[in-house]
């Protein structure tokens, strides 16, 4: 939080030597907003969220808090007021609205869907070695698998989280899913994934003291 106070300091500053007005806002970043890494998977989620979905809440929130901030910084809301007028925005379709004309404006399909947006035709499931709970997600390796895998050049190409953070799963159960468009690059991905394991599940009992049968 210090750091990335520092930063936005900085930023603030810069705007004022430019004469534009700077505000910036601190969000959580250890692990992925939502459950998509990579342009497709990514598109298809926010296309979703736009269409009605209701997870991930973590996309959805934060999405809502920065675009509040934008209304508010353009005199569209009052000071605190933005993130209702954003959700009020999302919820009647009037995002989706507007989304659609942007994609006209610039020579897309405005009747595009969520589920027109396919990931890589290769895939790789990753599932949780035990049963218990998701105690870590290394935000930096899931990006790095994600690039090995082709992201974003190849936009099929990405990662798709089953489980996050504090979720309990079960043995067998999927924690991600690798895609890529390419499979040798998939092959890569799988082979660095077994060396970073960017996701961990531990169960309840971490260890038992003593470790040996006492008499």
């Amino acid at each position: 939080m210090q750091d990335g106070r520092k930063l936005a300091r900085e930023f603030i500053e810069l705007g004022e030597r430019l004469n534009i007005k700077v505000e910036c806002a601190l969000t959580y970043g250890d692990i992925p907003v939502g459950h998509s890494i990579g342009p497709n998977l990514e598109v298809r989620e926010a296309l979703r969220v736009l269409e009605g979905a209701t997870e991930p809440n973590s996309f959805i929130q934060k999405s809502l808090s920065i675009a509040g901030i934008a209304f508010e910084m353009s005199g569209k809301a009052a000071r605190g007021t933005g993130a209702a007028m954003a959700q009020e925005l999302l919820t009647k379709g009037k995002a989706l609205e507007k989304f659609r004309q942007i994609i006209e404006i610039q020579g897309g399909d405005p009747s595009v869907k969520s589920d027109d947006i396919r990931p890589g035709e290769h895939e790789f499931v990753v599932k949780a070695p035990a049963s218990g709970y998701v105690i870590e997600m290394n935000n930096k390796s899931l990006i790095t698998l994600a690039r090995i895998a082709g992201a974003p050049h190849d936009r099929g190409a990405g990662i798709l989280l089953h489980a996050k953070k504090g979720k309990l799963i079960k043995a067998g159960e999927p924690l991600f899913t690798l895609y890529a468009d390419r499979s040798w690059r998939l092959q890569n991905a799988i082979e660095e994934g077994r060396r970073l394991m960017p996701v961990l599940v531990e169960g309840m009992l971490l260890d038992r003291v003593p470790s040996i049968s006492v008499i």
